[in-house]
């Protein structure tokens, strides 16, 4: 089939779609007129969002770690991406100059309830500690199995400086998935002998949106990908009376009519089955954000439709039957004046930028909160400042304010975080606008699952759907990262269009020597 005769259509436009996309025209050679994203939102990039104004405030759900020791595939993508203020420079050149010039050495990682900072020099391991971490490490995924993290180390074990460390920087809880634990330690080992400085996250210019999504789709349009933003598909239309899987209709709908679009035997489709942050709602200065649920936005109704009957599509179930087990809440603050980031720059040591995550491990909470170098926003004013920050504990009653961080509104979090960290609020928050955001399915990646329970990029038997999100089997890599959704994606776009390039291979930092033999003394010191 000639490449130029093929059509290729995506539901969902987050980071997977968006590489998708960009694969198939950079490596397979598909005019970008070929290709048709649908996304039942305004706006494109799914979870790596970032929007607002000084007057109105700036939200952002998350911010996300970024590696130049991993990403093979997401830096693949993005050497070939032009920056949006430099276009003679690439994404990657941009963030890897940028990470030069603000260097990540957290010098107060962990803050205890007496508001010290914390010697993290030492994990604060017990020689019990270390062998089941060890016996957890060399288990194989299929003795794991569903098993929780809880079942392989003491209840000892999640009171440890690393637990704190490793925890709050990745958003692990003692009742996630082992076999994701596991794979966390294999894969980000090299971040094991320095997790107490963050010396290995990278940091964008910007928040992810504007540094990584809005170049990808300005590169996208620049190839006439046509963008159907507002349109929900609902449905597949697949092929009758035979053993494999052929897409050859796809049910939306779009300005308030129902469509159903026809595919044809070689025409492609890639649905981006799942979302962390379904069902998403943000409160304000003064309200908590509301409590929604599956049945509030619909985001699983798609996935749980195709996988009925087809047990290569995978099983939801176990990503989206628990909140209280997958939800926490995160806070983006807009600040008119510079009281809290001196406050925070003259307690920690460290300059807006170059801390990372601090956390106050006595919180109920497990509150964190970063000062990212601004400004964090295209187009932010000078005199405005954001600060982020995330619970994973909202379900808990403050240490100084008497109710539930889900309960909170903007005013109170900041009130809870002014009490740990003996601030006045009066002063250190007078000109600050917090928005809180709560998010029931934010890890639910992590949550315990059996190996059939994602389906493959390209399930068994498809011959033009792939499947391109954290809920995916990718052997060995890692989910809640970008680099999972974008592997996901290559992976799928290579198979599919059949191109004769390898996918980059995962970098196997856990196999050597000197990474293990940090690891070792880190483990003992």
């Amino acid at each position: 089939m000639n490449i130029f005769d093929r059509k290729a259509y995506l539901v969902g436009g987050g980071i997977g779609s968006l590489a998708a996309a960009a694969f198939m025209i950079r490596d397979g050679g598909m005019p970008g007129e070929n290709i048709t994203i649908y996304e039942a939102n305004s706006k494109l990039g799914g979870s790596l969002d970032g929007a607002g104004n000084a007057e109105d405030g700036y939200s952002m759900r998350g911010g996300r770690m970024l590696t130049t020791d991993n990403y093979e595939c997401t830096w693949d993508l993005f050497k070939t991406i032009p920056s949006l203020t430099d276009p003679q420079q690439s994404i990657f050149d941009e963030t890897i100059a940028f990470n030069k010039r603000m260097k990540a050495h957290s010098k107060a990682r962990l803050v205890d309830r007496n508001r010290s900072i914390v010697d993290v020099e030492s994990m604060g391991f017990t020689m019990t500690d270390r062998l089941e971490l060890l016996k957890l490490t060399e288990a194989s995924e299929e003795r794991l199995g569903t098993s929780v993290i809880t079942d392989w180390l003491s209840p000892e074990f999640f009171t440890n400086k690393f637990w704190y460390m490793w925890q709050t920087t990745f958003a692990f809880q003692p009742w996630h998935s082992a076999v994701e634990f596991k794979r966390y330690l294999h894969r980000f080992m090299k971040e094991f002998s320095r997790i107490e400085t963050l010396a290995g996250v990278k940091r964008t210019v910007y928040n992810q949106y504007d540094s990584l999504v809005r170049p990808l789709v300005a590169w996208l349009e620049a190839e006439n990908v046509n963008f159907q933003n507002e349109s929900t598909v609902t449905d597949f239309e697949f092929q009758a009376n035979t053993a494999s899987h052929t897409v050859v209709g796809i049910k939306l709908h779009q300005s308030g009519l129902q469509k159903t679009i026809s595919v044809r035997k070689v025409d492609l489709v890639f649905f981006q089955n799942g979302s962390m942050t379904d069902a998403s709602s943000v409160g304000s200065m003064t309200e908590a954000p509301k409590r929604l649920t599956k049945a509030d936005s619909g985001g699983w109704t798609l996935w749980e439709k195709l996988a009925e009957g087809r047990p290569e599509f995978g099983n939801p179930a176990p990503f989206n039957n628990s909140i209280p087990e997958s939800y926490w809440h995160s806070f983006t603050v807009t600040l008119k004046d510079t009281a809290f980031f001196d406050k925070m720059q003259a307690f920690s040591g460290n300059e807006a930028g170059t801390g990372g995550l601090v956390t106050l491990k006595d919180s109920n909470w497990l509150m964190s909160v970063v000062l990212y170098h601004q400004p964090h926003f295209i187009g932010q004013p000078t005199d405005v400042q954001i600060l982020w920050g995330y619970a994973l504990h909202p379900d808990r009653i403050g240490n100084y304010v008497a109710k539930p961080m889900s309960d909170c509104s903007g005013e109170e979090i900041l009130r809870e975080l002014c009490g740990h960290l003996n601030f006045d609020m009066e002063t250190t928050f007078a000109h600050a606008n917090c928005i809180p955001c709560r998010m029931p399915y934010i890890t639910s990646m992590f949550m315990p699952r059996a190996r059939s329970d994602r389906p493959l990029p390209v399930p068994k038997n498809s011959r033009n759907l792939a499947f391109v999100s954290q809920f995916v089997e990718v052997p060995e890599d890692v989910v809640f990262t970008v680099e999972y959704s974008v592997r996901a994606a290559q992976m799928a776009v290579y198979e599919l269009l059949e191109i004769d390039r390898e996918v980059p291979a995962i970098l196997h930092h856990d196999k050597s020597l000197k990474v293990n033999f940090d690891a070792v003394i880190k483990a003992f010191n």
